[in-house]
Parts: C-alpha cells; structure tokens; sequence
C-alpha cells in the first residue's frame, strides 16, 4: 500500500471527488489535498460564479442563448489552494456573494446549459492538466473532466446526514460536519429544498448518485470529519498502489 508521504511526493497526482449536497465533499476535499500537498479545485465555485454573473447582469436565466453569451464574456480567476479561497469575475471579488441564497436558487439553470458546462469543463481540465497535484471535487469530476485521474471516489452519505450538515454549514457559527455545532436556523422545508431539489435537478444534466464503473465509494454518514478524509485518503492510496501494479 502507498503511503501518505509517498502520494504527497508524487510529480503528478489527479484526485476526482464527486458526491451530491451535504455530502461534505468540499472540506473534506480540502482537507485532502493538504494532506497530499496538492492544489484544489472546487468547480461547484465556477457555475456559481457563472450564475452570479449573469444575475448581476439582470439576465433571463430562461434565454439560454443569452445565458451563454454572458457566461462566455465573464473572466473568471480561482484559488486554487486548500488554503486561500477566492472568486473573481471581470477583477469583482465574489467569494462570499457565490454562497448565498439567491445564487444557490439559480445555479441549477445556468449548469443545466450544455454550452456552459462544455466552457467550464475546458476551464477545469486546463486547470487539472496544469498542476502538478491536484484534488478536483464537483459532480461530474470522475466521468466528464477527469475520467482518467489516479483516483476518482463518490462521497456519498444518508440523506439525513446530508441534511443536517448542509443545515450546519448554512449556520452563521458553524463549519461542515463540526462536532458541537449549534443546530440550524433553517427550517427543515427549506433544507431539503436547498440539498434534494437541488440535486434533482443537477442529476438531470450529470450522474452523481452513484458511483460510475470504475469509481470508488466512500460513504461518510457514520463517519466524522476526520474519519471520512482517513477514508478517503486510504480509497486514494488504494487506487494509486493498484495502477502502479
């Protein structure tokens, strides 16, 4: 079995994580590639800050020709360290303004556009093609944008689970999966509509429900945080070891 400090001083590393809302996949992605001192990629990021563009444009997200002129005249710059998180679109720090609620509502009818989804996924592989370590995490990492990285894992988890840490990550106080955190202020209505409507929707345009030939599951909802990027880790030294056989 290859070990942590050997994955960690690889050249060349391609982590792909993919998983539905709540699932964790972006802290535990994160936390991923500081162990293996990779660069991140959170490409769940560029559509809102596609979405975010086009909302501050006041454009009808229903023309989707319109949608895709605007999102093909947006710059947009990403971190791209688990570290240092930013957004910009045309020089504009959106960082914070991609999370908020309004954008949550809309970002499934601009990333349900085949045009915008075709300009992104070539962002994200020229991102991933130019780093020398990375753990890219989405919904369609594993079977559309790197289909042939050293490791691709679905983070999947109960959707109760899913429910109560997007609830807590939606907290002003509270961070993803944090032991101790107060409970949120979000009704449960509105949960299942921000997480399982959500994912309806997406699923319509990618799989990320369950694991493609070829991908491995890392179920988190008896895991804490720290277990869960154990796990993940172990399924991506697994992964390497066997293609290096």
């Amino acid at each position: 079995m290859v070990d942590i400090a050997d994955l960690a001083a690889r050249e060349s590393l391609v982590v792909a994580i993919d998983g539905p809302s709540g699932s964790g996949k972006s802290s535990v992605s994160k936390e991923t590639a500081r162990q293996l001192h990779a660069q991140y990629l959170d490409t769940g990021a560029m559509y809102r800050a596609a979405t975010w563009w086009c909302l501050d444009q006041a454009i009808n997200l229903e023309d989707k020709d319109l949608v895709v002129a605007t999102v093909l005249d947006g710059q947009l710059e990403f971190s791209t360290s688990p570290d240092q998180e930013f957004v910009r679109v045309n020089g504009i720090d959106v960082t914070e303004d991609i999370r908020t609620e309004r954008v949550s509502q809309a970002v499934s009818a601009v990333a349900s556009i085949q045009q915008v989804r075709d300009h992104l996924i070539a962002l994200q592989r020229s991102i991933i093609e130019a780093a020398p370590r990375i753990v890219a995490e989405g919904r369609d990492i594993t079977t559309v944008v790197a289909p042939d990285a050293n490791a691709r894992i679905l983070l999947t988890a109960s959707e109760e689970a899913r429910l109560a840490r997007r609830g807590l990550q939606l907290s002003a106080t509270a961070t993803p999966m944090a032991e101790g955190a107060q409970a949120s202020s979000y009704s449960k209505e509105t949960l299942k509509q921000i997480v399982t409507e959500r994912d309806k929707k997406d699923s319509a345009t990618t799989s990320f429900t369950e694991a493609a030939d070829g991908v491995d599951t890392v179920d988190s909802t008896e895991l804490d945080f720290a277990q869960t990027v154990d796990a993940v880790l172990a399924s991506v030294a697994r992964q390497v070891t066997a293609k290096n056989r």
